[in-house]
């Protein structure tokens, strides 16, 4: 089978000839090994990265954008991957002053401004120091949300605004499996918006719904391109679980995340929802009751277990079972020992896709890797 045809057959519950493989993500450091040479990926790195190709100009910009794109994809080749990684982290906004290397300024120093760092062992770019201004307050909200449900109201993207895809269909379409992207609901981990929740939770569904109108026109959008596997979700849980309640799940999230799983059907596609944490206290509303079709992000860690959650929910495809804690802090036994139980579960189980379930870290030991990689072809 073609690693394409493993990926659309684990989420049509057909049988496979070897378990399809992929990876979540790699910091750059991760995949700088991979690859023998600094690889263009990443979280916070990427953003740093983008921050200096803008200041420097379009040129640069332009060749940060191939670069980037050229090492994501080569990564997927050099590991053999089944699934696609078609992007990494962005941030498309111009500082407004260097500082020093690793620092820039974003805003009107006179008036509303942030300072980010770039920290190069964590691979972290974060805030610094901002000006001066109030914490918000439910209150603020209304204003913001409005200005929302105007934007969506008038959202209106087409095919070739997908360029990450486009580029990925060109590269791989004849071989591996391609995601579409654009399809996040979720509610924002702030105080004030957990608050609201509690408080304003009118407000809350006021904000998902602008999230569920994009998510669907996006899937719309991408539907003539021939993509299928429509990633979308976002973070709402610890290990303790949910940072809401789940009633406030079952009465704003899974409405709507029913809407987009039946537009994603209704176009052919398949709905993938990621979140790591311990999502138990939801799990007959999020992989049952919504319609979704794949689950990825799995934190193992968290108690959510391939075996357990394939044996309740015989109809979700799994994507993950290896830890990133574990590539990070344990031992090569250990990364062994992990990879093949992931691997054993997709063997008894089918409908599984197996790979870390989230970054591979930067300080993730090289060994750890290889191991995992050498488990993955060799025994699947």
């Amino acid at each position: 089978m073609l690693p394409k045809d493993r990926v659309l057959a684990v989420f049509e519950h057909r049988p496979t000839d070897r378990v399809p493989i992929y990876q979540a993500g790699f910091s750059s450091r991760a995949a700088s090994h991979v690859l023998g040479r600094e690889a263009y990926v990443g979280g916070g790195i990427q953003q740093y990265r983008e921050a200096r190709a803008l200041w420097e100009g379009p040129d640069a910009h332009a060749e940060f954008l191939e670069r980037s794109r050229r090492d994501a994809f080569d990564l997927i080749k050099v590991l053999d991957l089944d699934l696609v990684r078609v992007a990494y982290w962005r941030m498309n906004e111009r500082p407004s002053a260097r500082l020093d290397d690793g620092t820039f300024r974003y805003g009107d120093p006179e008036s509303a401004w942030y300072v980010m760092r770039f920290d190069p062992q964590t691979e972290l770019y974060q805030v610094i120091a901002r000006s001066a201004a109030p914490e918000p307050v439910l209150e603020d909200l209304e204003a913001g949300v409005r200005d929302d449900e105007q934007a969506a109201a008038s959202y209106e993207p087409r095919p070739e605004h997908f360029t990450d895809a486009i580029a990925a269909l060109d590269r791989f379409r004849q071989q591996r499996a391609v995601p579409g992207s654009g399809m996040g609901l979720a509610v924002p981990r702030e105080p004030v918006w957990l608050e609201a929740c509690a408080l304003r939770p009118d407000l809350v569904a006021r904000l998902l719904e602008g999230q569920c109108v994009r998510a669907v026109r996006n899937l719309e959008a991408q539907a003539p391109l021939g993509l299928q596997f429509m990633m979308g979700g976002g973070d709402f849980a610890s290990q303790r679980g949910p940072f809401y309640s789940p009633r406030l799940f079952h009465d704003l999230m899974l409405p709507r995340l029913q809407r987009i799983s039946e537009a994603c059907r209704q176009h052919g596609m398949f709905h993938m929802f990621a979140s790591d944490g311990n999502l138990w206290p939801v799990a007959d509303d999020l992989f049952g009751a919504t319609g979704i079709e794949g689950f990825y992000e799995i934190d193992r860690r968290a108690g959510m277990d391939l075996r357990r959650l394939r044996e309740r929910f015989p109809h979700l495809t799994l994507l993950g079972g290896i830890g990133s804690g574990t590539l990070h802090l344990g031992t090569v036994d250990q990364v062994i020992a992990e990879t093949r139980d992931a691997l054993a579960a997709a063997h008894e189980l089918g409908s599984t896709i197996v790979g870390c379930s989230n970054q591979i870290v930067t300080q993730t030991p090289p060994a750890n890797i290889e191991a995992m990689m050498r488990v993955l072809h060799e025994e699947r």
